[in-house]
């Protein structure tokens, strides 16, 4: 529950106005007759009555202090109502104070000009209402002798008439009078000298109850003001808090403001009821006068009174809201410091890795020391918080029991966050200090290699040339006392918080190299000894002698890439040997033949070179992607760099980095580390590659992402974001330089993998390092082609549909096409159309090429959609007279002809070739199919469908590789050929399909069925029928019986399927029998004959250089149509 502003009991204090004293406005009665005192009369309320001045009080008094009221000579006297009547008399008796109007009141009634009737009339009047005490009552009758004659004879004989409480006595003239009250008690039209006037009286009167009436409402406005602090409930946020503060200052001065104006109207009227008396120093004043100056003082003071209680009221709840609202601000700040500081405890926990080289170790505390930095605002603040905590505590704030253990709590934060980072740094330190060790023994091990590499052997065939060689190699070993490392298990004793398992075997690999680079070391001072000692034989050289040698070897294979300020030094030390290493074996080629071992030696230091400059740049360029992706991609959530970011760079961080973050996590966490296991074994690099060739397909999407990145940065490159972020990096190159990055780096693994083969010719791993460069590259032909992709335009379809993109490319295009207008068949042959063109496994994509106005990628052209043709109905040829780059691409049995025209030869060969490769699996797909219905029929079973129709897919991928593992196996015809004469049956690879770019036709032993026809046919299928020479391999139905049929000769029958495999020489055709699954050798002219004008079911000429794929199939949807991949 929320806390109560302030206590009930205070607000009392000035909210309860003192009790009246006697004499003041409106004082009450209870035991007279009228009683009146529930609405008490004001002079304002009866003001045109008081006017009348039928009767007053005057102020004066009797001899023993009795109130003098009276009633002068009225005319209309009787005519005066008696509520009005009642209610002057009512008001005239509550004016004097209690004390006076207990003695009594004196009536002075003034009848000296009216006559005796109305004398007792008046009298008996006042008599019968008069409201208080009378005491005495003095009547002056008629002064004419008449009236006084007869008032004398009429009260004698009506004195019963007046009886009253008091005594009434006749007065025939004023002397008379003063003998009862004095002269100065009485006004002057009564003889007297008292000052008296009636319109001054009234006034004073209506100011000093107006005035009691404001003290009153002032009172009650306090009072209510009060008790709304009293239960006011204290907010539990700042907002609420500082509102409530707000809203109650406000009331709080309206307050001040209208008892201020209450003061200032007192004091008026206390000013005007003294004015007489600063006028003239002799003026006399009376008790009335005396008794409401005393009433104004009375009720002044009491507002005094009211307002110093109000004040005192006021600044104890002021306080309380303000320790409120400082207590709000205190609890909110600990709120946000402390989420703060648990987030950052968080990170320094997980925070674990102890680094895997003396770069990373360098690159872990340098991120820590940015971390401490960074997180050192919050820390600051946090202990700021809690100082301000303890100062509340101090000025005695009243919720002392809260705030102290958030101050406790802070402190603690802070001192446990200070000792992680303390902890953290010091095994970072001692990290480094391993590291630094391992450093230093890989540089040694390392320089030792080179030393002993580069030791020029021949010289050592003198005894001076092999003491020289001693002596260098003494001096090295003793450098080794300083560079090693000494004992192993000191070094786990030392370093046992930081060794993790990794670490562990890095330690073990090291020292294992060490002992066996001290090993290399004796043996050869043992050879050297002998040497120098005994000089009998010449000896060969071991190694090649360098030019000059280097001062500076190179760092150790396993070595791992320096801070960043000694990075460019260890590159120089990298490269120096290593081209010395190469320029050296160059030379030694051309001179002298050094030992086989010697020259394994040699490679292998040039192998380990490689590696090294692999590992570097690949740690490099981790830590480069790391660093983006903390310095530019992780600040653009920072709310604290919000303001920085553009418009138009808000929600793009996908779009501007891609997946980078995907790509690093990829060599962080697994590639890295895959080639650091390959480091003693560098020529095994290649396996790195193959294993992970699947995730290396990330660079395609980044690669597909990079034109929408890199026009992004275009728009916002001056975006002050980028220029905070590359200030706090302390990078010299801007964001897009290091967006580029992933680009250069998968085209720099090639490179480096033909260095490394090239030194691994005869190693284990060479073939595995032939296939990774292989796959590299075809990624990057990959990357490249899917650049183009993604800007083909105007495309209907789905893309993906046309399952993967082969090959691409821009040609010169020629149509011919049988059905066109004829102008178009002529203009045809002249005005080429330039096309670029897309193979992909299912059609064949044209397009014109367009290129766009801009800079970088947004130069890129883009290509517009003209048609496509669907695989399975296109043919080819090869050979287009008049030029070696043209070939032919054909549609729906050359009713759509595409003469396209290649930019080289080798251009041509290779599309040329891709394209038999679909055709090739196209027709395998429906060799399958056929296949299986002729089981089908053969067995009166259902046909089962084939598994997968995909040129990449199931059956036909087994298939393709088992014919290309059957390239260099020759065909078995035993039990087929006879005769030891005739040639031996064709062999893989010869025949039509002599080169390695030539489509071979599959052997599997299928039938086709009769439903199968030619589609597509080449040109010399369409002059119709087979002649002499017209021979092609391919299906054919036997349309006659062999009459010459003999014992080694293959025997047909009409209606047989039979495939005319090859020509061979002296005329003979190897055929096979696909009915009677025979083969043999056949004479062309009684192939001829038996074959007559019969069509080929496939077509794939060597001679014409013509190939189509297409079959007519009862399901051509399912043979034809492959799945999508």
């Amino acid at each position: 529950m929320a806390e109560k502003a302030t206590s009930r009991g205070p607000a009392r204090r000035f909210w309860s106005l003192p009790r009246k004293r006697r004499g003041a406005p409106g004082r009450h009665k209870p035991d007279e007759i009228m009683h009146q005192d529930i609405v008490p009369l004001c002079a304002a309320d009866i003001q045109e009555q008081l006017k009348k001045r039928f009767a007053y009080l005057s102020g004066g008094r009797g001899q023993d202090g009795s109130p003098v009221i009276t009633f002068p000579d009225y005319p209309a006297f009787s005519e005066i109502p008696d509520k009005e009547f009642q209610n002057v008399m009512t008001y005239l008796t509550s004016i004097p104070s209690l004390q006076d109007a207990g003695i009594g009141f004196i009536l002075v009634i003034d009848r000296r000009q009216d006559r005796w009737t109305s004398v007792k009339a008046s009298v008996l009047r006042i008599a019968a209402s008069f409201p208080a005490n009378l005491q005495l009552v003095l009547v002056l009758r008629p002064t004419g002798f008449f009236q006084r004659t007869l008032s004398d004879i009429a009260f004698k004989f009506n004195r019963d008439d007046f009886k009253m409480k008091v005594p009434v006595m006749m007065l025939s003239s004023v002397p008379e009078l003063h003998g009862y009250i004095d002269k100065s008690q009485l006004t002057e039209d009564l003889g007297g000298t008292l000052d008296y006037c009636h319109s001054r009286w009234l006034c004073h009167r209506t100011a000093i109850e107006s005035f009691a009436l404001m003290v009153k409402q002032t009172a009650q406005m306090l009072q209510t003001f009060g008790t709304e602090l009293a239960e006011t409930e204290l907010p539990n946020d700042v907002q609420s808090t500082s509102l409530v503060l707000s809203v109650h200052t406000e009331k709080k001065a309206k307050a001040k403001e209208d008892l201020q104006l209450a003061l200032k109207e007192g004091n008026g009227i206390l000013e005007s009821l003294r004015e007489p008396l600063a006028e003239s120093t002799s003026h006399s004043v009376n008790q009335d006068q005396l008794d409401n100056q005393a009433t104004v003082q009375r009720l002044l003071a009491q507002l005094n009174e009211t307002e110093a209680a109000f004040d005192e009221f006021w600044a104890k709840h002021q306080q309380k809201l303000e320790q409120c609202l400082q207590l709000r601000h205190f609890e909110q700040g600990f709120r946000e410091v402390k989420t703060t500081l648990d987030s950052m405890s968080q990170k320094i926990a997980a925070f674990t890795d102890v680094g895997n080289s003396l770069a990373h170790v360098q690159h872990l505390l340098k991120d820590l020391t940015s971390f401490e930095e960074k997180s050192s605002v919050a820390v600051d603040r946090a202990r700021a918080l809690s100082l301000e905590g303890q100062q509340l505590i101090e000025n005695k704030h009243y919720a002392v029991d809260s705030i102290h253990p958030k101050c406790e709590e802070l402190q603690h934060l802070c001192d446990h966050f200070a000792t992680e980072i303390t902890r953290r740094r010091g095994l970072l330190s001692k990290s480094l200090e391993l590291h630094s060790l391992l450093e230093m023994s890989m540089k040694w091990c390392d320089e030792g290699i080179f030393l002993l590499a580069s030791q020029p052997v021949d010289k050592c065939q003198s005894q001076d040339g092999a003491e020289a060689a001693l002596q260098e190699i003494e001096k090295f070993l003793e450098t080794g006392a300083e560079n090693k490392i000494q004992e192993l298990n000191k070094i786990y004793k030392e370093y046992e918080c930081i060794l993790n398992q990794d670490l562990l075997e890095h330690v073990q690999k090291v020292f294992q190299k060490q002992e066996s680079t001290e090993e290399m070391f004796h043996r050869r001072q043992a050879s050297l000894k002998k040497l120098a000692a005994k000089q009998t034989r010449p000896v060969q050289p071991v190694a090649p002698r360098p030019e000059a040698l280097t001062k500076s070897p190179s760092p150790s294979p396993g070595s791992w890439r320096s801070s960043e300020s000694s990075s460019s030094e260890g590159s120089a030390l990298r490269r120096g040997p290593y081209r010395r290493a190469k320029s050296e074996m160059s030379e030694s080629r051309q001179g002298r033949t050094s030992s086989t071992g010697d020259e394994e030696e040699s490679l292998a230091i040039l192998r380990r070179h490689v590696m090294n400059e692999l590992l570097d740049t690949e740690r490099a360029y981790v830590e480069e992607l790391l660093c983006v992706l903390e310095g530019y991609a992780a600040e653009m959530d920072n709310p604290l760099m919000a303001h920085l970011i553009s418009t138009g760079l808000q929600n793009k961080k996908s779009i501007l980095f891609g997946n980078m973050e995907e790509i690093y996590h990829f060599h962080n966490r697994i590639f890295l580390r895959d080639l650091e296991s390959c480091i003693d074994c560098p020529e095994l690099v290649g396996r790195c590659f193959l294993e992970r060739m699947e995730e290396f397909q990330i660079y395609e999407k980044y690669c597909q992402n990079k034109p929408r990145s890199e026009s992004l940065w275009r728009q916002c490159s001056d975006c002050p974001f980028f220029q905070e972020c590359q200030k706090k990096l302390d990078h010299k190159l801007s964001l897009d330089s290091y967006l580029l990055k992933p680009v250069q780096r998968i085209t720099k693994y090639q490179l480096l993998l033909k260095e490394m083969l090239k030194y691994s010719k005869n190693c284990e791993g060479a073939e595995d390092l032939q296939e990774a460069l292989s796959s590299i590259l075809g990624i990057l032909k990959a990357v490249n082609d899917s650049m183009h992709l993604i800007a083909i335009t105007g495309y209907d379809g789905n893309l993906s549909d046309l399952g993967k993109l082969l090959m691409q490319g821009s040609f010169s295009v020629w149509t011919d096409h049988k059905k066109g207008h004829t102008k178009v068949k002529e203009l045809a042959r002249f005005k080429p159309m330039q096309r670029h063109l897309f193979l992909h496994e299912k059609a064949v994509l044209f397009c014109k090429k367009r290129e766009e106005n801009g800079e970088g990628y947004e130069k890129a052209p883009s290509y517009s959609y003209k048609q496509s043709l669907n695989m399975t109905a296109v043919g080819i040829t090869e050979n287009v007279k008049g030029d070696a780059k043209k070939f032919e691409i054909w549609y729906n049995a050359r009713e759509e002809v595409y003469i396209i025209q290649a930019p080289t030869p080798e251009i041509k060969a290779a599309w040329v070739n891709e394209i038999r490769k679909v055709l090739t699996s196209q027709l395998q797909a429906c060799r399958e199919a056929s296949q299986h219905r002729a089981l089908e029929q053969s067995h009166s079973l259902p046909l089962p469908a084939p598994s997968s129709t995909s040129p990449t897919k199931g059956g036909n991928s087994r298939n393709v590789k088992k014919l290309e593992d059957r390239k260099t196996d020759p065909l078995s015809l035993e039990g087929y050929v006879s005769s030891s004469s005739l040639p031996k049956p064709p062999e893989k690879g010869k025949g039509w399909s002599k080169t390695s770019h030539s489509l071979e036709a599959p052997e599997e032993d299928g039938g086709w069925s009769s439903a199968e026809e030619l589609i597509n046919s080449s040109d010399a299928e369409e002059d119709g029928g087979l002649g002499p020479g017209k021979l092609v391999p391919g299906k054919y139905t036997v349309v006659m019986d062999d009459e010459k049929e003999g014992p080694d000769t293959l025997a047909m029958r009409t209606g047989d399927m039979v495939e005319v495999v090859e020509e061979g020489a002296e005329g003979l055709w190897y055929v096979r029998d696909l009915t009677s699954s025979k083969e043999g050798w056949v004479p062309a002219s009684s192939l001829s004959t038996l074959l007559g004008k019969s069509s080929s079911a496939q077509c794939l000429s060597s001679s014409g250089k013509t190939y189509c794929a297409r079959q007519l199939c009862p399901e051509p949807a399912k043979i034809l149509s492959p799945e999508p991949v």
